[in-house]
């Protein structure tokens, strides 16, 4: 069986490396890489730390490009790899452009798609945005389900998706997650703009990432606003950010929390170091998809900086809470974690819903089946 792999960002790869390695044990398969390196400098980093070398990298990240060029220019590049390597089947994952425009192609060609991490859903046109919409289309494409959780698999079947084309795996990147564990005790990684301390002797931190679109704007005001605060209500804890990239992000973070005495301002971090950044912290304050999944597995509670999240099992499971980007929101439910001990306990010994680190395996199961 001719499988290609398809992904562009790091959060795909994170998730795909485990099914990858597990499709190479087995002779049935003969897979093939395809990277659109949408996020270029970030996937990179995740492929050297498992020695995933691409047969097929189409580069195609450019600065500030818009959805619309981008989606164009995958579609154009992917059409081309299709006609040269004639896949049986394409695996995508998760809610990326890549991943939709991948599908779409694949359709054109009248290959299968195998979705991996298929079924979340807000229901919420632009809310994640443009994920949202990216998996909604996908899944009508997709051939394979794989669906983390009978939440996912439910959302599938309400859209009309046959039984028998939906797999209940596991999400795999706690596949990745225990993978990276290891790696992380085994090396003790350096994080970035941290060298001189010990991560375990650090005074207690939250940490925090951002990033989404959606946010942009008054919400990224709105949270380091909060931080802010925060910082000043508890000198005793430090306040770690790894901050994005993108200038929607840093400049209203510089602005508003450059310099600060408790506030530690990072480049962004590869992913064995962020990992160590994860098992290490307090508190996780995140619009991040992937971090609500991993942090949970960590014994971390997780105070979500969005609206919807497409990942309520989470939020019933009571691994993490959903916050917006209201001030008043993020300072109280981040105080009470840091005043409230019985609090932090029942959501830091909260059972993660996503899954036993053998999604992958089921996944190579069902596709040899």
């Amino acid at each position: 069986m001719k499988i290609s792999v398809v992904f562009g960002t790091r959060p795909e790869a994170i998730k795909l490396i485990p099914v990858i390695l597990e499709l190479k044990k087995d002779r049935t398969f003969e897979i093939n890489i395809c990277v659109t390196a949408q996020h270029r400098q970030m996937l990179d980093q995740v492929l050297e730390i498992f020695n995933i070398i691409p047969d097929v990298d189409l580069n195609l990240m450019q600065p500030n490009q818009t959805l619309s060029k981008l989606t164009a220019t995958i579609i154009s590049s992917i059409d081309e790899y299709f006609k040269n390597y004639k896949p049986d089947i394409v695996l995508v994952q998760g809610d990326t452009t890549t991943v939709m425009a991948v599908s779409l192609v694949a359709f054109y060609h009248q290959v299968k798609v195998g979705h991996v991490e298929a079924g979340l859903r807000t229901f919420k046109k632009y809310s994640p945005f443009p994920e949202e919409m990216n998996r909604v289309l996908t899944s009508r494409i997709a051939e394979l389900h794989f669906a983390p959780t009978q939440i996912s698999k439910e959302n599938l079947l309400k859209e009309g998706i046959p039984d028998e084309k939906i797999f209940i795996t596991g999400n795999t990147v706690i596949d990745a997650l225990f993978l990276a564990t290891e790696k992380v005790k085994e090396i003790n990684p350096i994080v970035e703009g941290l060298e001189n301390y010990n991560l375990q002797n650090l005074k207690p931190y939250v940490l925090i990432t951002g990033h989404r679109r959606e946010n942009f704007g008054q919400g990224f005001i709105d949270i380091c606003e909060s931080i802010s605060e925060l910082a000043d209500k508890y000198s005793e804890y430090n306040f770690i950010y790894p901050v994005h990239l993108n200038p929607n992000v840093q400049d209203p973070v510089n602005n508003i929390l450059g310099g600060r005495k408790n506030i530690i301002l990072l480049k962004p971090q590869t992913y064995l170091p962020f990992i160590s950044l994860m098992m290490n912290a307090e508190i996780i304050l995140t619009d991040s998809g992937g971090v609500q999944e991993e942090a949970p597995s960590l014994g971390k509670p997780v105070l979500v900086m969005r609206e919807n999240t497409e990942r309520p099992e989470a939020v019933t499971a009571g691994t993490v809470k959903l916050v917006g980007t209201n001030k008043e929101k993020i300072i109280g439910e981040v105080s009470i974690l840091i005043d409230d001990k019985s609090a932090y306990e029942k959501m830091a010994n909260a059972v993660n819903p996503y899954g036993d680190g053998l999604a992958s395996k089921r996944i190579a199961e069902i596709l040899k089946n």
